[in-house]
């Protein structure tokens, strides 16, 4: 069986998962939950919430963004309806591009 590549990932995105796992730490001790209460509510595993607090890179983005909003960690530094503008926002500029991005063609270099 073949074995799976390694996946890498850059400094930045390292530290920005360790940094966010940390503060949902920090904001579920400061509103004294323990952690098998905040995995409850989440509906995630003991297990998945301590990986998230640790900066794993190999948890699922929608269970950390949960956990983040449940212990009051604000997403994208703002509120709910900055976020339904901004998506609105992007869409609308997502709708004026292409729908398919297709590499440049190489010029055929015919001179002999």
């Amino acid at each position: 069986m073949p074995r799976s590549a390694t996946r890498t990932y850059s400094r930045c995105c390292r530290h920005a998962t360790l940094l966010l796992g940390r503060q949902i730490k920090l904001g579920r001790k400061e509103r004294k939950m323990t952690a098998q209460n905040l995995a409850d509510r989440a509906g995630i595993s003991r297990g998945m919430l301590q990986r998230i607090e640790k900066g794993g890179l190999k948890c699922e983005i929608g269970a950390v963004f949960e956990v983040a909003t449940i212990v009051g960690i604000k997403l994208f530094d703002a509120d709910d309806a900055t976020l339904t503008r901004r998506i609105t926002q992007t869409n609308d500029k997502i709708a004026l591009l292409p729908r398919h991005i297709h590499p440049a063609k190489k010029a055929v270099d015919d001179d002999f």
